[in-house]
């Protein structure tokens, strides 16, 4: 994965074969994924490289992120519990998202249009952080799969490792193995996973 936040707009994030290349989704968002650039630095963001991604921060606190895929490219904000999102442009990027916190766009020209509500949210989050002020944290219980259950009491190697992932990752697991339909399918993903656990990942980890 890229260290240095300038060589994903130059060669993307890393994280897959098409790093470096004319297909890497970067290259499709490019004049989109600059103009995000532009304006998170205009309001006065610093740009870091983080998980492959160029993650904006202020006040000592990760702001915002990019992402790029095949079909959209985003702007994903941190702490998205506290945004009161007034224009309702907010989206959650998936089924497990407990609140709305990114920004979707399909077409390069569209920062542009909404460039003064990305600018107005950015300097939300700014103040949130400046203020020292985070979501109440929410503890969730976590449903573990019997056949996960077992794992963990016959494989005390795993079930330890297992016990110092964080709740977020154990949630990973928990997800993505609830969502196999059949038990045989749930074991196989276990098995699959087992190494990954073993070296502190989350299921969506490289």
């Amino acid at each position: 994965m890229i260290t240095d936040a300038k060589e994903y707009f130059e060669l993307g994030c890393g994280r897959c074969d098409r790093f470096a290349t004319p297909d890497c989704s970067t290259k499709l968002w490019l004049d989109g994924l600059l103009d995000l650039r532009r304006i998170c630095q205009d309001v006065g963001l610093s740009e870091h490289a983080k998980w492959g991604h160029p993650c904006y921060m202020h006040a000592g606190r990760n702001i915002a992120i990019f992402g790029a895929f095949r079909d959209d490219f985003r702007l994903t904000f941190f702490n998205a519990a506290l945004m009161r999102d007034p224009h309702g442009v907010l989206i959650g990027q998936g089924p497990n998202s407990q609140h709305p916190d990114c920004l979707k766009f399909d077409d390069n020209s569209r920062v542009v249009a909404t460039e003064a509500i990305i600018r107005e949210y950015l300097t939300e989050a700014m103040g949130y952080a400046e203020a020292g002020i985070l979501p109440p944290k929410v503890e969730r219980e976590i449903e573990l799969p019997d056949e996960l259950v077992e794992a963990l009491e016959s494989d005390p190697e795993l079930a330890q490792a297992f016990a110092v992932l964080t709740a977020g990752r154990q949630r990973s697991y928990a997800y993505a193995l609830n969502s196999a339909k059949t038990s045989a399918t749930k074991v196989a993903r276990i098995i699959k996973y087992r190494d990954k656990i073993l070296a502190g990942k989350g299921a969506l980890d490289r």
